[in-house]
This record gives structure tokens, sequence and C-alpha cells, in this order.
């Protein structure tokens, strides 16, 4: 038995596709995929992006965003929006066939299709490095992705993450036990 070096790479598995949109000076909307990021604190997300992006120049100046998690049944427009720039194609957001709604607690969008969303405000940015850190100020998730006793269903929602060894997005899969409690197994 061996093991295969593949020096240093920017890969954690899963890698989340997280959809990061936010409102221009002008009230238009742009968004982004992004892969680099995941919880900061209890209330906080963190991701690296860098300061040329569109969606950051965005943020920036509305102090807010939402970041939604990428699903199957809407990998083209989650990896359309990765593909393209807000700088360069300005409808970008409107050709993903994406919608939105306007959140009631954040000056930013929602992504009416994605089920999950984190509306945030704006706590730091480093243009130098790229980190970037915002406050959950809520999470809202899709009635649709409930079970009757209110709870997510995640097999409804069937997030992808990013393979970077393989550059293709893959389904978040069964349940496989239950955490805390499958430890207690072990001697």
């Amino acid at each position: 038995m061996g093991r295969k070096d593949f020096g240093p790479k920017s890969v954690v598995c899963p890698e989340p596709v997280l959809i990061i949109a936010a409102y221009g000076e002008d009230g238009s909307v742009n968004a982004m995929n992004a892969a680099w990021g995941g919880i900061h604190d209890t209330n906080e997300i963190y991701m690296c992006l860098s300061s040329g992006h569109k969606t950051v120049k965005n943020l920036l100046s509305a102090g807010a965003f939402t970041v939604s998690m990428g699903e199957e049944r809407y990998v083209a427009a989650c990896d359309y929006l990765g593909i393209h720039s807000g700088n360069d194609m300005p409808d970008k957001f409107e050709r993903s066939g994406l919608t939105v709604t306007k959140s009631s607690l954040v000056n930013a969008p929602v992504i009416n299709e994605l089920s999950i969303c984190l509306e945030c405000s704006l706590k730091s940015y480093d243009p130098d490095s790229g980190s970037l850190v915002g406050t959950i100020v809520n999470v809202s998730v899709d009635d649709s992705v409930l079970t009757d006793d209110g709870k997510v269903d995640m097999s409804k929602i069937r997030p992808i993450t990013y393979d970077s060894f393989n550059h293709t997005y893959r389904v978040v899969g069964e349940s496989v036990a239950k955490a805390y409690s499958i430890g207690k197994t072990i001697g």
C-alpha cells in the first residue's frame, strides 16, 4: 500500500459551491461562484475572494451580501456564474436564468431558486489577502425542502461540491451516521 504525492494544492474534500450575491450601486444584481470559504466563527462566514470581482466591489459598496449553496438542479446556472465575469458581462446574473428577492434583513439579493441562503452583513475585507468575513444575520431556507416537522431535508436540496482533483461537481450523498453519536460505539 502506498501513497501518491500531488504537491501543494488547494484541496479540501468536500469543497463547497458557494454562490455569493450582492447589489450594485445601481440596484443591479451580480453573483459569483466561489469555493474557498466556510464557517469562520459561530455567526460568521469566511471567504477568500480577490478584489477584482464585480461581486466583491458590489458587496463592499452595499455592506451586505448573501451566500447560497449550489444545488444539483441548478448546477449549470451555478457554473455559469463562475465562468463569466460581471465586469465584462453586466447582465450575467439575468442570463443565468436565476431570480432574486430582496432580503428583508440586509441590503442583498436572495436567490429564489437556491434553497439555503445566508444573509450577511460585511464585517471585514482585506484586499491584499482577499479575506472576507461576513456576519450571518439570518439563514433562510425555502419551505419546499423542509420536512413536515420543519427541519431541513438535505436529500431534497442535493447540494453540490467542487471536486478540484477532477474539475467536476459532485452531489453530497446519503446520510451515513448520526453525528455526536456514532463515535460513542468506539471503546
